[in-house]
């Protein structure tokens, strides 16, 4: 009996998905209806050892057909090729970023002649310890489920096509939205629909929509959106109607809030109330510092000493006195029943408030997007009021959240680069000779016992032009 008749005996001996391995293994690829006899000849073909005897190969086959533990090791890295590929053409085809996405690490595998060549080459030795240890190994993660097995993720992932089925274009009714935008460093960004903090009915607006209408972040937007698919966390603005009441394509040339010219405050905000005569302090504001459009100032106090009457009964004579005044309460580090209350109080001013309960982060991002809310109005010529309780509250979150900062720390443990944020907020403050203002009445601790409140205090002393 020659050698080529001993080979294809013991392939014979093998049964048919055993044969179909080593044949995709050697880089052939037998039909899903090819006979037993059709696999191992061309498992002799791809070795070299025909039917007409020919001299085999040096790919190792000559000797015996590659053992057990070695079919289940190059099944293995076909396997785990193949789900990386089906992961990597999924990650190509995502339509809305979203915060956690996760990307697998992708392995280099060698493929099915070189695995052989390599234990052509090994020692017995080394064969039975790794052998062994392949054994052990398969048969641990078989026992334990190992969630990370190619085989188990490619099994859920046709559970989840199985379930979601092809995704066909929504032809639906819009859903009518509005909101302000607040814009991300990577160009896109979401519809905040309930006032200025995150929800999830914000609708996702793309670069290509940020670009086409020139939107900037703080923009009052009006249009339609459709709801999220599966694969998405928002929904997706689908038109935009108008951008901060007017025309969409007015509002490409509409100037920038840094390109118009300040000037000094012109026109008295007047506090005083005629039909409140009793009303002391806003009397007394209009004589010993009276506030005008553009004016930034300072209300500046120690604790428990009636600061926050104070902004309550300015906020009370603006909305009484000048009607036409946009007006904004920012709420900063707050007493939750403090920002529920100044919310009964006003009439139809906008209350913006983060409580002290929330991160450092939240209180930071609010007083952005107010400010650029502010600016886009001012932009259209439009007077703002900004009441903002209180700066030394948003300078502490900027310390807190600038991170490692800039490594020079200022008495009281005040980072020199968290003071530029709050300072950009406060120097916004402007009367515009092209029309509008933008005013900010900011309040202030003193005696408090902290160095860091003196340190802010002194920082934005000589910035202000009012001080109560």
């Amino acid at each position: 009996m020659d050698s080529t008749q001993l080979e294809r005996g013991t392939l014979e001996s093998k049964d048919r998905d055993e044969l179909t391995t080593i044949a995709n293994a050697l880089g052939g690829k037998p039909g899903s209806r090819a006979r037993k006899a059709e696999i191992v000849d061309l498992i002799l073909d791809l070795t070299g050892t025909g039917s007409n005897g020919s001299s085999p190969d040096s790919t190792g086959f000559d000797e015996e057909p590659p053992a057990e533990w070695e079919i289940e090791a190059t099944t293995e890295e076909a396997t785990v090729e193949e789900v990386t590929n089906e992961e990597s053409e999924d990650a190509s085809d995502g339509a809305e970023p979203q915060d956690d996405g996760k990307t697998d690490a992708t392995t280099d595998q060698g493929d099915g002649e070189g695995g052989s060549d390599r234990a052509g080459n090994r020692s017995p030795g080394q064969d039975s310890g790794r052998q062994n240890q392949g054994r052990g190994q398969h048969q641990n993660r078989g026992q334990q489920g190992d969630p990370s097995d190619p085989g188990n993720r490619r099994r859920r992932r046709r559970g989840r096509e199985r379930d979601s089925g092809p995704e066909e274009p929504w032809d639906g009714e819009p859903v009518e939205v509005s909101g302000h935008l607040d814009l991300r460093d990577e160009g896109y960004g979401f519809l905040r629909t309930s006032g200025f903090k995150p929800s999830k009915s914000d609708a996702y607006v793309s670069v290509k929509q940020v670009r086409q209408f020139s939107l900037r972040k703080g923009d009052q937007i009006v249009g339609a959106s459709r709801p999220a698919n599966r694969s998405e966390k928002n929904p997706a603005l689908l038109r935009v109607d108008s951008v901060n009441g007017t025309d969409p394509e007015k509002a490409k040339g509409r100037p920038k809030f840094e390109d118009l010219t300040p000037l000094f405050p012109d026109e008295q905000l007047k506090m005083e109330i005629d039909d409140d005569p009793t009303n002391m302090t806003a009397r007394i504001i209009d004589l010993l510092c009276p506030v005008g459009k553009g004016q930034r100032g300072m209300i500046v106090s120690p604790p428990k000493a009636g600061k926050t009457t104070i902004v309550k009964s300015i906020v009370r004579s603006i909305e009484t006195n000048h009607p036409e005044v946009k007006l904004i309460v920012l709420l900063v580090d707050e007493r939750p029943e403090e920002v529920t209350d100044m919310r009964r109080w006003m009439q139809r001013g906008e209350v913006v408030g983060s409580t002290f309960d929330r991160p450092s982060d939240e209180h930071t991002h609010l007083a952005e997007v107010t400010i650029e809310r502010a600016k886009r109005m001012v932009e259209y010529g439009e007077d703002v009021v900004i009441v903002l309780d209180g700066i030394t509250r948003l300078s502490r979150a900027y310390n807190l959240a600038v991170g490692p900062g800039t490594g020079r720390i200022m008495s009281g443990g005040l980072d020199t680069g968290a003071l530029y944020p709050p300072k950009r907020f406060f120097g916004a403050a402007r009367n515009v000779e092209e029309g509008g203002s933008l005013t900010i009445l900011a309040t202030a601790l003193v005696d408090t016992g902290s160095k860091m409140d003196e340190v802010i205090f002194e920082e934005f002393k000589g910035t202000g032009n009012m001080e109560l």
